[in-house]
């Protein structure tokens, strides 16, 4: 990507990411959900958060629809608009991260390469890739907003797992199965990985 803005300088904040991580009670992380559209992605993003918000958490959903709302609108869904997409999601997930809250993505993202450059620009042990693993066939099934339907029809260009590939994770940091767990039950395991890598403390 061409870069235009070449007298910027960045500035630095008085308040170091170790006082807000101090006073959270909780480190900041990006917690990046994959997988394909019905897997499950933005309901277990929303479980989660209420979950954690309940635990006393600094944490907010970036959602793929929701984004394209505002700061995507412009973008479609052919592999360029998607690399751009999830790079400008990468980068407002590092601000998140910056300000030492727990940040949770639910996106497609179907190119391992670009969930790679959004994980390079979080701090290592802060970023986690989860797979939400459910089959295509399944996710065919559930298709709650008719996407699939539309896709296998020839109206939509450009879809997962229909018209376009899908990348699954080859190491993530966790997977969880929806087709063997509901939703509660995939939101409970997320909150124990979260404790086990140190990102929940003082009682949380």
């Amino acid at each position: 990507m061409a870069v235009r803005a070449t007298n910027v300088k960045w500035h630095q904040s008085k308040v170091s990411l170790e006082e807000i991580e101090n006073r959270n009670g909780h480190d900041g992380c990006v917690i990046w959900f994959t997988g394909f559209s019905a897997s499950g992605k933005s309901t277990i993003a929303v479980e989660l958060e209420r979950k954690l918000f309940d635990l006393g958490c600094n944490v907010r959903i970036l959602d793929g629809d929701n984004v394209r709302h505002g700061l995507n609108k412009d973008l479609g869904f052919t592999k360029e608009d998607r690399e751009e997409n999830i790079r400008r999601i990468a980068e407002v997930s590092k601000l998140f991260r910056a300000t030492g809250m727990i940040c949770i993505n639910a996106f497609i993202s179907p190119f391992q390469k670009d969930r790679d450059i959004a994980r390079d620009l979080i701090d290592e042990g802060h970023f986690f890739e989860v797979f939400v693993n459910a089959s295509i066939e399944e996710c065919i099934t559930r298709d709650p907003k008719g996407m699939y339907k539309k896709a296998m029809a020839g109206e939509i260009q450009h879809f997962t797992g229909i018209s376009s590939p899908y990348e699954a994770p080859a190491f993530p940091e966790l997977v969880v199965d929806t087709e063997k767990c509901n939703i509660e039950e995939c939101a409970n395991i997320l909150v124990t990985f979260l404790k086990d890598k140190g990102i929940l403390r003082n009682g949380k």
